[in-house]
Protein backbone atom coordinates (compact mmCIF):
# COMPACT_ATOMS: atom_id res chain seq x y z
CA UNK A 1 0.00 0.00 0.00
CA UNK A 2 1.41 3.64 -0.61
CA UNK A 3 0.64 7.33 -0.14
CA UNK A 4 0.58 9.36 -3.18
CA UNK A 5 1.11 12.90 -3.38
CA UNK A 6 1.75 16.16 -5.48
CA UNK A 7 4.27 18.57 -4.33
CA UNK A 8 4.10 21.92 -6.05
CA UNK A 9 3.18 20.55 -9.26
CA UNK A 10 3.22 22.21 -12.43
CA UNK A 11 2.32 20.80 -15.86
CA UNK A 12 2.18 22.55 -19.14
CA UNK A 13 1.77 21.99 -22.95
CA UNK A 14 4.09 24.37 -24.84
CA UNK A 15 2.33 27.52 -23.45
CA UNK A 16 -0.94 26.26 -22.04
CA UNK A 17 -0.78 26.06 -18.45
CA UNK A 18 -3.08 22.51 -17.31
CA UNK A 19 -2.03 21.92 -13.84
CA UNK A 20 -0.98 25.04 -11.63
CA UNK A 21 0.58 24.87 -8.16
CA UNK A 22 -1.15 21.49 -7.39
CA UNK A 23 -0.59 20.40 -3.46
CA UNK A 24 -2.51 16.81 -3.25
CA UNK A 25 -1.67 13.77 -0.93
CA UNK A 26 -3.53 10.55 -0.89
CA UNK A 27 -3.36 8.66 2.34
CA UNK A 28 -2.42 5.30 2.33
CA UNK A 29 -5.56 3.02 1.13
CA UNK A 30 -8.14 6.54 0.89
CA UNK A 31 -10.23 6.02 -2.17
CA UNK A 32 -9.64 9.70 -3.35
CA UNK A 33 -12.07 11.24 -6.55
CA UNK A 34 -10.29 13.94 -8.35
CA UNK A 35 -13.85 16.13 -9.76
CA UNK A 36 -14.33 18.56 -11.74
CA UNK A 37 -14.99 19.79 -15.73
CA UNK A 38 -13.91 18.63 -19.04
CA UNK A 39 -10.30 20.35 -19.17
CA UNK A 40 -10.17 20.92 -15.49
CA UNK A 41 -6.48 18.90 -15.67
CA UNK A 42 -7.62 16.00 -13.65
CA UNK A 43 -6.75 13.41 -15.79
CA UNK A 44 -2.97 15.08 -16.59
CA UNK A 45 -2.76 14.91 -12.53
CA UNK A 46 -3.64 10.89 -13.38
CA UNK A 47 -1.08 10.83 -15.86
CA UNK A 48 1.46 12.21 -14.14
CA UNK A 49 1.10 9.40 -11.25
CA UNK A 50 1.29 7.02 -13.84
CA UNK A 51 4.51 8.40 -15.59
CA UNK A 52 2.71 8.49 -19.24
CA UNK A 53 3.47 12.96 -18.36
CA UNK A 54 6.11 14.42 -16.92
CA UNK A 55 5.34 17.67 -14.19
CA UNK A 56 6.91 20.90 -15.53
CA UNK A 57 7.59 21.85 -12.10
CA UNK A 58 7.04 20.21 -8.96
CA UNK A 59 7.42 16.28 -7.70
CA UNK A 60 5.10 13.46 -7.37
CA UNK A 61 5.52 11.17 -4.87
CA UNK A 62 4.51 7.43 -4.37
CA UNK A 63 4.42 5.63 -0.50
CA UNK A 64 7.07 8.59 0.20
CA UNK A 65 9.20 8.06 -3.05
CA UNK A 66 9.61 10.92 -5.56
CA UNK A 67 8.52 9.56 -9.06
CA UNK A 68 9.59 12.06 -11.35
CA UNK A 69 12.22 10.79 -13.31
CA UNK A 70 10.97 6.57 -12.60
CA UNK A 71 9.51 4.62 -15.55
CA UNK A 72 5.51 3.43 -15.49
CA UNK A 73 6.79 0.03 -15.06
CA UNK A 74 9.15 1.03 -12.16
CA UNK A 75 6.23 2.76 -9.98
CA UNK A 76 4.15 -0.06 -8.54
CA UNK A 77 0.96 1.44 -10.28
CA UNK A 78 -2.24 -0.44 -12.09
CA UNK A 79 -4.24 2.10 -14.15
CA UNK A 80 -8.19 1.36 -15.88
CA UNK A 81 -8.98 3.51 -18.56
CA UNK A 82 -12.05 4.97 -19.95
CA UNK A 83 -11.38 2.36 -22.93
CA UNK A 84 -11.40 -1.55 -21.81
CA UNK A 85 -8.14 -1.55 -24.17
CA UNK A 86 -8.93 -5.69 -23.89
CA UNK A 87 -7.22 -7.69 -26.54
CA UNK A 88 -9.60 -8.83 -28.44
CA UNK A 89 -8.33 -12.20 -29.81
CA UNK A 90 -7.62 -13.12 -26.35
CA UNK A 91 -10.07 -15.10 -23.83
CA UNK A 92 -10.90 -13.24 -20.64
CA UNK A 93 -8.07 -15.67 -18.90
CA UNK A 94 -5.86 -14.60 -21.44
CA UNK A 95 -6.46 -10.99 -21.09
CA UNK A 96 -6.26 -11.33 -16.96
CA UNK A 97 -2.79 -12.92 -16.93
CA UNK A 98 -0.99 -11.15 -20.23
CA UNK A 99 0.94 -8.34 -18.23
CA UNK A 100 1.48 -11.40 -15.29
CA UNK A 101 3.27 -13.57 -18.53
CA UNK A 102 5.54 -10.76 -19.75
CA UNK A 103 6.91 -10.32 -16.21
CA UNK A 104 7.61 -14.06 -15.79
CA UNK A 105 5.55 -14.50 -13.12
CA UNK A 106 5.22 -17.93 -12.44
CA UNK A 107 2.40 -20.65 -13.60
CA UNK A 108 0.90 -21.26 -10.37
CA UNK A 109 1.52 -18.12 -9.03
CA UNK A 110 -0.53 -16.68 -12.21
CA UNK A 111 -2.77 -19.48 -11.78
CA UNK A 112 -3.75 -18.25 -8.36
CA UNK A 113 -4.45 -14.37 -8.93
CA UNK A 114 -5.95 -15.56 -11.81
CA UNK A 115 -8.64 -17.05 -10.07
CA UNK A 116 -8.71 -14.55 -7.08
CA UNK A 117 -9.35 -12.04 -8.82
CA UNK A 118 -12.11 -13.84 -11.11
CA UNK A 119 -14.16 -15.04 -7.73
CA UNK A 120 -13.77 -10.99 -6.29
CA UNK A 121 -15.40 -10.13 -9.67
CA UNK A 122 -17.48 -12.52 -10.73
CA UNK A 123 -15.87 -13.85 -13.62
CA UNK A 124 -15.41 -17.81 -13.40
CA UNK A 125 -17.61 -18.42 -15.72
CA UNK A 126 -16.85 -16.34 -18.23
CA UNK A 127 -12.91 -16.77 -18.50
CA UNK A 128 -13.26 -19.00 -21.71
CA UNK A 129 -15.42 -15.84 -23.45
CA UNK A 130 -13.61 -13.68 -25.87
CA UNK A 131 -14.47 -9.55 -25.28
CA UNK A 132 -17.00 -9.39 -28.10
CA UNK A 133 -19.21 -12.20 -26.28
CA UNK A 134 -19.24 -10.15 -23.15
CA UNK A 135 -21.63 -7.21 -21.60
CA UNK A 136 -20.01 -3.81 -21.47
CA UNK A 137 -20.26 -4.52 -17.62
CA UNK A 138 -18.43 -7.55 -17.98
CA UNK A 139 -15.78 -5.97 -20.16
CA UNK A 140 -15.27 -3.09 -17.87
CA UNK A 141 -14.81 -6.26 -15.06
CA UNK A 142 -12.29 -7.92 -17.14
CA UNK A 143 -10.20 -4.40 -17.32
CA UNK A 144 -10.69 -4.17 -13.61
CA UNK A 145 -9.63 -7.54 -13.27
CA UNK A 146 -6.13 -7.10 -15.41
CA UNK A 147 -5.10 -4.33 -12.43
CA UNK A 148 -6.22 -6.23 -9.81
CA UNK A 149 -3.92 -9.10 -10.93
CA UNK A 150 -1.16 -7.00 -10.67
CA UNK A 151 -1.96 -6.42 -6.13
CA UNK A 152 -0.25 -2.68 -7.04
CA UNK A 153 0.40 -0.13 -4.71
CA UNK A 154 -2.13 1.90 -6.00
CA UNK A 155 -4.72 1.73 -8.70
CA UNK A 156 -5.82 4.77 -11.18
CA UNK A 157 -9.29 5.20 -12.85
CA UNK A 158 -9.71 7.32 -15.63
CA UNK A 159 -13.39 7.73 -15.89
CA UNK A 160 -13.65 4.29 -16.02
CA UNK A 161 -17.77 3.88 -16.25
CA UNK A 162 -18.33 6.86 -19.07
CA UNK A 163 -19.14 4.10 -21.23
CA UNK A 164 -21.78 2.27 -19.22
CA UNK A 165 -25.78 2.95 -19.54
CA UNK A 166 -26.86 4.52 -16.12
CA UNK A 167 -28.10 1.02 -14.55
CA UNK A 168 -24.64 -0.43 -14.77
CA UNK A 169 -22.82 2.82 -13.63
CA UNK A 170 -25.11 2.46 -10.61
CA UNK A 171 -24.01 -1.02 -10.30
CA UNK A 172 -20.03 -0.71 -11.20
CA UNK A 173 -19.85 2.22 -8.37
CA UNK A 174 -21.24 -0.22 -5.99
CA UNK A 175 -18.84 -3.13 -7.48
CA UNK A 176 -15.89 -0.31 -7.15
CA UNK A 177 -16.20 0.63 -3.59
CA UNK A 178 -17.24 -3.10 -2.40
CA UNK A 179 -13.91 -3.87 -4.15
CA UNK A 180 -12.19 -1.64 -2.58
CA UNK A 181 -12.77 -2.11 0.95
CA UNK A 182 -12.07 -5.71 0.27
CA UNK A 183 -8.04 -4.74 -1.44
CA UNK A 184 -7.86 -1.60 0.48
CA UNK A 185 -5.56 -0.34 -1.67
CA UNK A 186 -4.72 3.44 -2.42
CA UNK A 187 -7.57 4.34 -4.97
CA UNK A 188 -6.67 7.91 -7.12
CA UNK A 189 -10.10 7.78 -9.15
CA UNK A 190 -11.29 10.70 -11.83
CA UNK A 191 -14.66 11.47 -13.11
CA UNK A 192 -16.79 14.31 -14.06
CA UNK A 193 -19.62 13.54 -12.73
CA UNK A 194 -19.98 15.07 -9.19
CA UNK A 195 -22.80 12.40 -8.72
CA UNK A 196 -20.36 9.52 -8.89
CA UNK A 197 -18.20 11.42 -6.73
CA UNK A 198 -19.98 12.10 -4.36
CA UNK A 199 -21.56 8.74 -3.75
CA UNK A 200 -17.84 6.86 -4.31
CA UNK A 201 -14.90 9.07 -2.79
CA UNK A 202 -13.95 9.38 1.01
CA UNK A 203 -12.65 12.49 -0.16
CA UNK A 204 -13.11 14.84 -3.38
CA UNK A 205 -10.41 16.80 -4.98
CA UNK A 206 -12.09 19.75 -6.47
CA UNK A 207 -10.44 21.08 -9.62
CA UNK A 208 -11.17 24.00 -11.94
CA UNK A 209 -9.11 25.23 -14.31
CA UNK A 210 -5.46 23.37 -13.49
CA UNK A 211 -6.38 24.55 -9.82
CA UNK A 212 -7.23 22.50 -6.30
CA UNK A 213 -10.35 24.36 -5.25
CA UNK A 214 -11.70 22.08 -2.36
CA UNK A 215 -10.65 18.92 -0.85
CA UNK A 216 -12.90 17.62 1.93
CA UNK A 217 -15.29 14.41 2.52
CA UNK A 218 -18.73 14.60 0.42
CA UNK A 219 -20.36 16.52 2.60
CA UNK A 220 -17.89 18.70 3.76
CA UNK A 221 -17.56 19.45 0.15
CA UNK A 222 -21.30 19.87 -0.37
CA UNK A 223 -22.27 21.93 2.70
CA UNK A 224 -19.41 24.23 3.04
CA UNK A 225 -18.42 24.50 -0.36
CA UNK A 226 -15.03 26.69 -0.25
CA UNK A 227 -16.15 29.40 -3.43
CA UNK A 228 -18.82 29.74 -6.00
CA UNK A 229 -17.17 27.67 -8.74
CA UNK A 230 -17.39 24.43 -5.66
CA UNK A 231 -21.11 25.75 -4.62
CA UNK A 232 -22.37 25.66 -8.37
CA UNK A 233 -20.89 22.51 -9.74
CA UNK A 234 -21.20 20.28 -6.60
CA UNK A 235 -25.12 19.21 -5.96
CA UNK A 236 -27.93 17.92 -8.32
CA UNK A 237 -29.76 20.24 -9.10
CA UNK A 238 -27.39 22.79 -8.72
CA UNK A 239 -27.25 25.43 -6.04
CA UNK A 240 -29.25 28.36 -6.88
CA UNK A 241 -26.54 31.48 -7.24
CA UNK A 242 -28.11 35.35 -6.92
CA UNK A 243 -26.08 38.24 -7.25
CA UNK A 244 -27.47 40.75 -4.84
CA UNK A 245 -26.17 43.41 -1.90
CA UNK A 246 -25.90 43.47 1.67
CA UNK A 247 -28.86 45.41 3.18
CA UNK A 248 -30.05 46.50 6.34
CA UNK A 249 -26.58 47.30 7.77
CA UNK A 250 -25.29 43.32 6.93
CA UNK A 251 -28.07 41.43 8.46
CA UNK A 252 -29.97 40.53 5.22
CA UNK A 253 -29.51 40.36 1.22
CA UNK A 254 -31.59 41.67 -1.33
CA UNK A 255 -31.20 40.09 -4.42
CA UNK A 256 -33.31 38.92 -7.41
CA UNK A 257 -36.22 40.96 -5.81
CA UNK A 258 -36.54 39.98 -2.49
CA UNK A 259 -35.13 40.44 0.24
CA UNK A 260 -33.52 37.25 2.78
CA UNK A 261 -32.73 38.08 6.47
CA UNK A 262 -29.65 36.51 6.97
CA UNK A 263 -28.58 34.10 9.78
CA UNK A 264 -26.07 35.78 12.84
CA UNK A 265 -23.38 33.96 11.29
CA UNK A 266 -23.39 34.81 8.07
CA UNK A 267 -24.29 38.27 8.65
CA UNK A 268 -21.25 38.69 10.79
CA UNK A 269 -19.18 37.04 8.56
CA UNK A 270 -20.26 39.64 6.13
CA UNK A 271 -19.88 42.56 8.06
CA UNK A 272 -16.10 41.28 9.23
CA UNK A 273 -15.29 40.99 5.01
CA UNK A 274 -16.90 44.46 4.64
CA UNK A 275 -18.83 42.99 1.27
CA UNK A 276 -21.07 44.73 0.21
CA UNK A 277 -21.60 43.05 -3.23
CA UNK A 278 -22.38 39.44 -2.07
CA UNK A 279 -23.82 36.01 -4.42
CA UNK A 280 -26.65 34.54 -1.92
CA UNK A 281 -26.61 30.59 -2.28
CA UNK A 282 -29.94 28.61 -1.99
CA UNK A 283 -30.14 24.51 -2.32
CA UNK A 284 -33.14 23.61 -4.01
CA UNK A 285 -34.47 22.08 -1.49
CA UNK A 286 -34.43 25.30 0.75
CA UNK A 287 -36.96 26.61 -1.69
CA UNK A 288 -40.37 25.32 -0.09
CA UNK A 289 -44.36 25.93 -0.76
CA UNK A 290 -45.12 27.73 2.48
CA UNK A 291 -47.80 25.27 4.82
CA UNK A 292 -50.73 26.55 6.75
CA UNK A 293 -49.75 27.07 10.60
CA UNK A 294 -45.51 26.11 9.31
CA UNK A 295 -43.40 29.23 10.40
CA UNK A 296 -41.30 29.58 7.08
CA UNK A 297 -38.83 32.05 5.71
CA UNK A 298 -39.20 35.23 3.50
CA UNK A 299 -41.78 34.30 1.03
CA UNK A 300 -41.13 35.50 -2.84
CA UNK A 301 -43.57 34.98 -5.90
CA UNK A 302 -42.25 33.10 -8.79
CA UNK A 303 -43.30 31.60 -12.43
CA UNK A 304 -42.85 28.10 -13.38
CA UNK A 305 -41.00 27.57 -16.45
CA UNK A 306 -40.96 23.72 -16.49
CA UNK A 307 -41.80 21.18 -13.39
CA UNK A 308 -39.91 17.50 -13.64
CA UNK A 309 -41.72 14.60 -11.78
CA UNK A 310 -38.97 12.62 -10.66
CA UNK A 311 -40.90 10.21 -8.50
CA UNK A 312 -39.59 10.89 -5.19
CA UNK A 313 -39.50 14.41 -5.31
CA UNK A 314 -40.49 17.64 -8.31
CA UNK A 315 -38.13 19.69 -9.65
CA UNK A 316 -39.48 22.82 -10.32
CA UNK A 317 -37.54 25.65 -12.84
CA UNK A 318 -39.05 29.15 -11.98
CA UNK A 319 -38.22 32.83 -13.12
CA UNK A 320 -38.68 35.71 -10.16
CA UNK A 321 -38.21 38.95 -12.15
CA UNK A 322 -34.69 38.04 -13.67
CA UNK A 323 -33.67 35.61 -11.76
CA UNK A 324 -34.24 31.67 -13.03
CA UNK A 325 -33.97 29.60 -9.41
CA UNK A 326 -34.96 25.46 -8.87
CA UNK A 327 -36.93 24.31 -6.34
CA UNK A 328 -37.57 20.95 -5.12
CA UNK A 329 -41.23 20.01 -4.22
CA UNK A 330 -42.39 16.85 -2.78
CA UNK A 331 -43.78 14.07 -4.95
CA UNK A 332 -47.30 14.62 -6.12
CA UNK A 333 -47.57 18.22 -6.81
CA UNK A 334 -46.65 18.90 -10.91
CA UNK A 335 -47.21 22.53 -11.24
CA UNK A 336 -48.25 23.90 -14.96
CA UNK A 337 -45.65 26.22 -16.94
CA UNK A 338 -46.61 29.48 -16.39
CA UNK A 339 -48.54 28.85 -12.79
CA UNK A 340 -47.67 31.59 -10.05
CA UNK A 341 -45.93 29.98 -7.31
CA UNK A 342 -45.22 31.31 -3.96
CA UNK A 343 -42.09 29.79 -2.57
CA UNK A 344 -40.74 30.38 0.83
CA UNK A 345 -36.79 30.62 1.63
CA UNK A 346 -35.19 28.69 4.67
CA UNK A 347 -32.96 30.32 6.52
CA UNK A 348 -30.80 27.17 6.98
CA UNK A 349 -30.23 26.45 3.53
CA UNK A 350 -28.55 30.12 2.77
CA UNK A 351 -24.69 30.08 1.86
CA UNK A 352 -23.06 33.55 1.10
CA UNK A 353 -20.16 34.55 -0.65
CA UNK A 354 -17.72 37.56 -1.85
CA UNK A 355 -18.57 38.52 -5.40
CA UNK A 356 -15.05 39.75 -5.69
CA UNK A 357 -13.15 37.00 -4.55
CA UNK A 358 -15.89 34.49 -4.78
CA UNK A 359 -14.87 32.91 -1.83
CA UNK A 360 -17.00 31.29 1.48
CA UNK A 361 -18.75 33.84 3.58
CA UNK A 362 -19.18 32.15 6.98
CA UNK A 363 -18.03 29.34 9.39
Amino acid sequence: MATVAFIGVWKSFGEVPVLEDFDLEVADREFLVLVGPSGCGKSTALRLVAGLEHPTRGEVRIGGRAVNDLPPKERDIAMVFQSYALYPHMTVRQNLDFGLRMRKVPRAEIDRLVGEAARTLELDGLLDRRPRQLSGGQRQRVALGRAVVRQPSAFLFDEPLSNLDAKLRVQMRVELVRLHAQLRTTVLYVTHDQVEAMTMGQRLAVLHRGRLQQCGTPLEVYDRPANLFVAGFIGTPPMNLLPGRLARGGAAVAAAGFEVPLPAPLAAAAREAAAEEVVLGIRPQGLSEPRGGEEAGPRFAARVELAEALGHQTVVHVRSGDARLIAELPPGRLPAPGELLELAVSPAALHLFDARSERRLGP
